[in-house]
């Protein structure tokens, strides 16, 4: 008898832990499904519903507001396309100006797009900032040089790719796309670049002298394509379809060369160096510099019409949020 009550008492016993232990286990997952629930909703609101709110369109036409992507194909053989961050700001008309920005080696367009929104906003202008990624544009010779040449450091006829391929070409289809999209009557429009996007801003207002660019800030690139036609390209002229230019129409270009006062490390992370390039200087500040002085002494020397600006801006160093900030600043104050 004794033994019986105590086989119940144990049964009792081993059924009330089993279902505590069904409690616990259903309010542990109930909380960690709350749990989840609220990092989930908190990453959305990070990413969408902060600021800016990034995900107001995902494609390009007359009824986009505010902050978006969209993906615009280049190359219709290939379909090959990029993905451009853009920010379009309220009451916009077909009148409304249109700038172009290009990102920095980290190929970080969408900080650089959500950098600029206020700056957008403030002076009634649409953003666009294609991403060239990395996979699509492989190193500096895919971005920085334009896909001029297969290899941008040793160019030669042979490596020299057709005018279609480089990356340069997709700037002014763009823009016609953006137009079109948005019923925007624009002639022209302006260019924000820095760092590398400063290296191929310079350059492709040398590759494509006919593009429809109205004002062009180059901000704090690591180094130049100067005007030396002694020197090979991409330091130099030659052995490129630059040995030709027209330095008439190239001095028309209204180019703000701009560089942070502070942007004078010579160890700075990623800055080239090699004797060729060293001979533009041993920083940012001092190849900005020499770029623009060399570049008016020629204008000087065949008395050329010189519309090009050099501005440093004091106590800034290489950050681009100070940078672009500073470049819009320029295109709609001067």
């Amino acid at each position: 008898m004794v033994i019986g009550i105590i086989n119940i008492q144990c049964f009792r016993f081993i059924l009330l832990k089993n279902v505590c232990q069904l409690v616990i286990n259903f309010i542990t997952s109930r909380l960690l499904s709350v749990l989840l629930t609220i990092v989930l909703f908190s990453s959305c609101d990070s990413i969408n519903d902060g600021p800016i709110n990034l995900n107001n369109y995902t494609e390009l036409n007359s009824q986009s507001e505010g902050a978006g992507m969209f993906s615009f194909t280049y190359d219709l053989i290939s379909e090959s396309y990029l993905n451009v961050y853009s920010h379009i700001p309220t009451n916009s008309s077909p009148s409304t100006p249109i700038v172009f920005v290009f990102h920095g080696n980290n190929r970080n367009a969408y900080d650089y797009r959500n950098s600029l929104v206020e700056k957008a906003d403030l002076y009634g202008f649409i953003l666009i900032v294609p991403e060239f990624t990395n996979s699509q544009f492989p190193g500096g010779d895919g971005y920085n040089l334009g896909n001029v040449f297969i290899d941008g450091d040793n160019p030669s006829l042979s490596t020299l790719n057709p005018e279609p391929e480089w990356t340069f070409s997709v700037i002014e289809p763009l823009f016609t796309y953006t137009k079109q999209q948005l019923n925007n009557q624009t002639a022209k429009y302006h260019i924000i670049g820095h760092s590398a996007g400063a290296q191929f801003a310079h350059r492709f207002l040398f590759f494509k002298p006919e593009a429809k660019v109205d004002k062009i800030v180059a901000s704090a690139a690591g180094w130049y394509t100067t005007l030396e036609l002694d020197i090979n390209f991409p330091y130099g002229l030659n052995s490129s379809p630059l040995e030709n230019m027209d330095y008439t129409q190239l001095f028309s270009n209204h180019l703000t060369v701009l560089i942070g006062s502070n942007d004078n490390d010579p160890n700075s992370s990623s800055l080239r160096h090699n004797s060729i390039v060293d001979l533009q200087g041993l920083n940012r500040l001092e190849r900005a510099s020499n770029f623009y002085t060399n570049a008016q002494s020629i204008a000087v020397n065949q008395e050329l019409n010189f519309e090009w600006n050099y501005v440093i801006n004091p106590n800034a160093d290489h950050n681009y949020l100070i940078a672009v900030s500073k470049a819009a600043d320029l295109i709609f104050n001067q």
